[in-house]
Formats: C-alpha cells, structure tokens, sequence
C-alpha cells in the first residue's frame, strides 16, 4: 500500500486504555508504513493532571509506525473541538485522515482496509465516509462482506478532505434542513430515535458533541459510509472511565482477525445490511429487567464515582 493515511489518535487521561489501543494499532500490518499524530488534550480539572502526564509519557516512549508526533494541547478543548481541529488539520496536510480514540482495540487488518477504502472511493463522492466498527448483528454471514449504509459511526473511521470540506458545525443550519421525512430516515426509519435527541440536545446546549453534527451533514449531503459486516473495532470505552461513556455491552463486539478482500461496486445503501441494522436498533435495549439493571448498575456507579472524587 502506498501513501498509507495518517492516523490521528486522540487521547486524553486514560493510559491504560491509551496503551492497550496503542499496542492493537501496532499490530496493524501497516503500522510501520503510517504516521502516527497523537492529540493530547489538557487536563480540565487539577485532579486529571497526573493521567494526562501519563498518557504523554507512554506515547513519547511508544514506536511501531513511520514516525510519531505528539501534538499537546496546553488548555482543555473537550474531545469536540480536538477532535474537529485536529482532522481538519490533517485532512488539510494530507488529503486524508484515519481516526481513533483511546479506547479502541483493532484487528491486525483495520488500517488495510481503511487504506484499500479510501483509495478505491477516493473520487466517489457519495461515500463520505469509512467506519471500521459494526454491531454485532444476527446472520452476519448473511451480509456481503462490505457495504454501505447512510449513517455514520464514530468508533475508528476514516475520510478525505473533499467529504470533511462537507462538515457543519452550526446546528441551527443543520436542524433548518431537516423535515419530518428527513428526521424519519435520519433516524434510521425510525428505529434510533436517540439520533435526533442528540440533535436536538446539542441546540438545547445538553451535549457537545461533534459526531450527531458529523452523521448530520453526511445524511445531508445524501452521503454513505462503507461498513464491514464483521467488525474491525472493539470498542473498550464502555466501563464508565470516558467523560462520556456510561457501563455498556449492548455493543460488545471482537475485532475480526481476517482481511477485508471484497467492497461493494455500486454505491447504494444495502438493503439487507439496513434491514439486519434496523432489527438491532429495536431489540437493542433487552427486556425490561436487562434495562432496569443496567439502570441500577450506573446509577450505582455514578455515586460510587462522586464519592470517590
């Protein structure tokens, strides 16, 4: 592979979780062909401080890929703005960008397939985007082994600077756009209604987050992203320890350990994938005793956590 992308690796005061998905990544098979930029923002609060010292020193003692640059940030930017300023910076420099947090574990192929997908839709401009993470779906075996859907995700992706040129920060232009047909199929036909509480959450001022503006000018702009039917991510951030993240498994899923060889020729939203997509979307939440003790659990969390602080 040629001219790999860069990897922007945005990492905050978990080192332990900062290691694991430096140690993954490493295992790429082209790691040693790609850079690496580490985003480290600063501490918000003193208490964060010696985590945030943590997370540098591990990268400023980490190797494994083409060269690797730790970009500090000296004041708190929150993961929305680090995020926004460092792809666009990327994108800007390079033409492209791959995308992690640090709580992401991937498969010895995930930088292959990110690379494979950004060359060969590189000039198609409905794919805006690439995303390396798929729910763990019935009858996987059922799917092509690569397809597009219309909404984004945020667990490891990647884009060019023609779709991220595409991005809206303005929420007030977003919401303007949409209609009651639009919101429909923005929520997936309806089936995650949660995307458009994040919208709405985000102009309320409840929310700060970058990716509902993301999935929101993509769908827009009637962009797709390129999904594989076996996930290449295995998100670990679900244990309460991000500052947005709440004890999850409804998304657990294991990194595949085999190669991507197969993407899809006609540019279209599959149908099966979506179907199988919208099915989980239902039945996501479990019963009503799964909801109620996960309920319990975070709750309880969430007190243990203030009493610690």
């Amino acid at each position: 592979m040629q001219n790999p992308a860069p990897i922007a690796l945005f990492v905050y005061n978990r080192p332990e979780h900062t290691r694991r998905t430096l140690k993954y990544l490493q295992e790429n098979l082209l790691a040693e062909d790609s850079r690496l930029f580490v985003f480290s923002d600063a501490a918000k609060h003193i208490e964060d401080e010696e985590k945030v010292n943590q997370v540098r020193a591990l990268i400023n003692q980490s190797s494994g890929f083409k060269s690797i640059k730790l970009i500090v940030r000296h004041q708190n930017m929150g993961l929305a703005k680090s995020i926004i300023a460092g792809v666009t910076q990327l994108v800007n420099e390079y033409g492209k960008v791959i995308v992690f947090e640090d709580d992401l574990l991937s498969s010895p192929h995930t930088l292959g397939y990110f690379n494979e997908a950004l060359q060969r839709y590189e000039k198609e401009h409905r794919v805006m985007q690439i995303a390396a993470y798929m729910f763990p779906l019935r009858d996987k075996d059922a799917l092509s082994e690569t397809f597009f859907l219309r909404s984004i995700n945020s667990w490891g992706w990647a884009t060019w600077k023609r779709a991220w040129e595409q991005f809206e920060p303005d929420i007030d232009q977003l919401y303007s756009q949409f209609d009651l047909e639009k919101i429909y199929r923005f929520t997936v036909d309806g089936t995650m209604k949660n995307y458009w509480k994040q919208l709405l959450d985000f102009k309320k001022g409840k929310n700060d987050s970058w990716a509902i503006r993301w999935h929101a000018s993509v769908f827009l702009k009637n962009g797709l992203v390129l999904y594989p039917a076996k996930s290449l991510i295995e998100n670990i951030g679900h244990d309460g320890s991000g500052v947005h993240s709440i004890i999850e498994d409804t998304y657990q899923v294991h990194p595949s350990r085999k190669p991507v060889s197969s993407f899809p020729t006609m540019v279209q939203e599959d149908p099966t994938a979506l179907a199988m997509v919208k099915h989980f979307y239902k039945n996501r939440k479990g019963s009503w005793i799964k909801r109620g003790r996960k309920f319990v659990t975070n709750q309880w969390f969430k007190l243990k956590n203030r009493f610690v602080k």
